[in-house]
């Protein structure tokens, strides 16, 4: 597996895949061809579907320039192609001088096909799989996942990692402190700032908590939605749920800042596991590629921070998955925003959940992390296109029938 630097990428929304990936490609195809007058970029699957409402087309007349940039939103497709596939084209005196095919393979990556790896992208974990690294760390008397990662990463991970939870700090921040109505048309209004400053006529434990962890996880989310600097984990899309509950975690049990780094290298090897056995991609697999892992490295970085040993660990990331197989992918108008936004609090709850679950019920669990990642990846590929970003069925399909009635 590759670095656990992969899964945390700081930048702007609203999407890892859509946005992050294809100016990332972008650069990189700029970069090669600096001597073209004009460019010419052709989107297929899922960036064709849902590019204008996640921000393709802007992102990348912003990257190549406008005035010289052609956008070609294209039904056509074949065997094999990636769901989120875009190609190339550089032009100079009238003549193509360049052709690059790029695949956005999720959480801010681009895939050449064909192209061989190179340095930045070799492996940093010889393990595959987490019953792989169960043994190593019984091996070795390894006791949490964060040793784990220090061992193979090296001590330098954690000002990364700090550098990312800071972040992850920030857009709470940020998003508590805004008001007004997220752009692209459909006029949702933020409502983090009023989840927090609430105050329910009952003072219940349980309804406190939710209202705390919902509002964090709205606040990171509709910066996300609002094209504001968020962190990957391990997308855009389901960007809220790990920083709520580890924001949540601190607010209530005084962890420090070195003590949440722990949990977020654990959530980041949950992540890594996910991304190198199935799938972090809404196109590929549907949204419980995107939220159930975001909820599986929440619970495991809970449990981590818990003192929860390396079984406990697995199985809070298990639960965390198993609930949300068969999760759909289907944003409204092609937005990050419904149900988007909503489900990444849903699924901060749920991360607690699981966590819970893991702390009494681990001696009986029956399934594996790695059993219930090739369940994700089994019925992500199998679900209908329609289900997988591209705002064809679902949710997105029915509001738009409401939408044709009122006309």
């Amino acid at each position: 597996m590759k670095s656990i630097r992969e899964i945390y990428k700081i930048g702007k929304g609203p999407s890892s895949s859509h946005t992050m990936g294809p100016e990332r490609a972008a650069k990189l195809f700029m970069e090669r061809h600096r001597e073209a007058e004009a460019f010419r970029v052709t989107l297929y699957g899922s960036l064709n579907k849902t590019g204008v409402g996640h921000g393709t087309d802007r992102v990348l007349l912003d990257t190549l320039g406008d005035a010289r940039t052609k956008i070609v939103f294209s039904e056509h497709t074949w065997e094999g192609m990636h769901p989120n596939t875009m190609d190339f084209a550089a032009f100079r005196d009238g003549h193509e001088i360049g052709f690059l095919r790029v695949e956005s393979i999720g959480g801010g990556d681009i895939r050449i096909p064909g192209q061989p790896r190179s340095k930045a992208e070799e492996e940093v974990y010889i393990e595959h799989s987490f019953a792989e690294i169960l043994d190593f760390c019984k091996w070795r008397y390894i006791g949490k996942l964060s040793e784990y990662v220090e061992l193979n990463e090296g001590p330098e991970i954690w000002d990364f990692l700090m550098n990312v939870w800071q972040t992850m700090k920030q857009s709470i921040s940020d998003g508590l402190s805004t008001e007004g109505i997220l752009p692209g048309g459909l006029k949702v209004q933020r409502k983090a700032k009023y989840l927090y400053e609430c105050e329910p006529e009952e003072q219940v434990p349980a309804l406190l908590e939710f209202q705390k962890i919902a509002a964090y996880a709205y606040a990171v989310a509709e910066q996300n939605a609002g094209n504001g600097t968020i962190v990957t984990a391990p997308t855009c899309g389901a960007c809220g749920v790990l920083p709520a509950v580890l924001k949540y975690a601190q607010d209530t049990r005084g962890y420090t800042d070195e003590q949440i780094i722990r949990g977020l290298a654990t959530a980041g090897i949950i992540g890594n596991l996910t991304k190198t056995n199935a799938s972090i991609s809404g196109a590929e697999c549907g949204c419980q590629a995107e939220i159930g892992t975001a909820c599986s490295m929440a619970a495991a970085a809970l449990a981590e921070l818990y003192g929860q040993d390396l079984d406990q660990v697995e199985y809070a990331a298990e639960v965390a998955m198993e609930h949300h197989l068969g999760l759909t992918c289907d944003p409204i108008c092609g937005l990050v925003q419904i149900p988007c936004i909503e489900r990444n609090a849903v699924a901060a709850m749920r991360a607690m959940n699981a966590c819970n679950l893991s702390y009494f019920l681990t001696g009986s669990r029956r399934i594996s992390y790695d059993m219930v990642c090739r369940a994700m990846k089994e019925t992500g590929l199998n679900l209908s296109h329609q289900y997988k970003e591209t705002s064809e069925g679902g949710l997105a399909r029915l509001y738009d029938r409401k939408k044709a009635k009122r006309k």
